[in-house]
């Protein structure tokens, strides 16, 4: 298997590093064989704090192609490995440099940055992939670059991303249909995370196990956090595997509430490795399924 990999990798057009990888599943959809995908960050890992290793600046040395978010997501751990990796081909403003973010309406962008206000990003909430619309922009700028580096592949990568949309067009209308009967209910999530997906399908996303972003949750938080999701009936809590499942099993067995396992990157639930439409398709069930049941209760 490692030799066809390296096989794969040596015969690829284009060599592609993704800091995440919702942007490497993209990536890999509408490049096809044409790349060869590497993806930085693992999937269980949180993204704000990726351990930076020796071989990550190999990986960038070699790299054609970088996608980073571009909200500031990655800016604890990626800077000094673009700066070991000496490639001027993806240092930011060359052509191999992408950030995914262009062309996305951010949300929370801060009026002012404040550190007493927790760990806020300049450019606003860098969870932009929550909501799949977005992933239709990212896809086509991603298109765009491949296209503009290997132009003699443009045409495999325009068919690429017609299908990665038409695929997208589908998923999109049965996850609205999933959810549209939930619409209005509130949510418990653990970080500011869930805002794009909850705006998307009509849910609530105002209540957070954190105090303020990147702030670890506190005993008279979680006691305010206990009061509101009693108060509003709120019947879920999110959580992803790098966050504290205790936290949030204590708070959900204070209010009834149940904790759902959801994940930002293709491979941090079962079934989902390297394919963001299956990520999204089990984040979407699994919070329906929940808030099915609570509403039976």
């Amino acid at each position: 298997m490692t030799s066809m990999l390296f096989a794969a990798a040596v015969l690829a057009n284009l060599k592609v590093v993704a800091t995440t990888g919702e942007y490497g599943a993209l990536a890999s959809a509408i490049g096809g064989p044409r790349i060869a995908v590497t993806v930085l960050a693992k999937p269980t890992e949180d993204p704000h704090f990726v351990d930076a290793k020796p071989s990550h600046l190999v990986t960038l040395n070699k790299a054609d192609v970088l996608i980073q978010g571009g909200a500031e997501l990655e800016q604890g751990w990626l800077p000094p490995l673009l700066e070991g990796a000496r490639n001027a081909k993806i240092l930011p403003g060359s052509p191999g440099h992408v950030k995914a973010g262009e062309g996305v309406t951010l949300i929370d962008v801060p009026a002012a940055l404040d550190r007493s206000q927790g760990d806020l990003h300049g450019a606003g909430n860098p969870h932009f992939m929550m909501d799949p619309g977005n992933a239709r922009i990212v896809a086509r700028h991603l298109a765009e670059v491949f296209c503009a580096a290997d132009a003699g592949s443009c045409a495999d990568y325009r068919t690429g991303l017609a299908a990665f949309e038409q695929a997208l067009d589908g998923r999109l209308a049965a996850w609205t249909a999933r959810l549209a009967p939930f619409r209005g209910t509130p949510i418990t999530t653990y970080h500011p995370t869930w805002k794009y997906f909850a705006a998307r399908f009509g849910l609530v996303s105002d209540v957070f196990l954190e105090p303020k972003p990147g702030i670890p949750p506190s005993p008279p938080h979680l006691a305010e956090v206990i009061t509101a999701m009693t108060s509003r009936r709120i019947p879920i809590v999110l959580v992803e595997p790098f966050q504290s499942r205790k936290t949030a099993e204590a708070v959900a067995s204070r209010t009834g509430a149940t904790v759902v396992s959801v994940g930002q990157f293709p491979g941090s639930l079962p079934g989902t490795e390297g394919d963001y439409l299956k990520l999204m398709d089990a984040n979407v069930e699994a919070i329906a399924s929940a808030l099915e049941k609570a509403k039976g209760r």
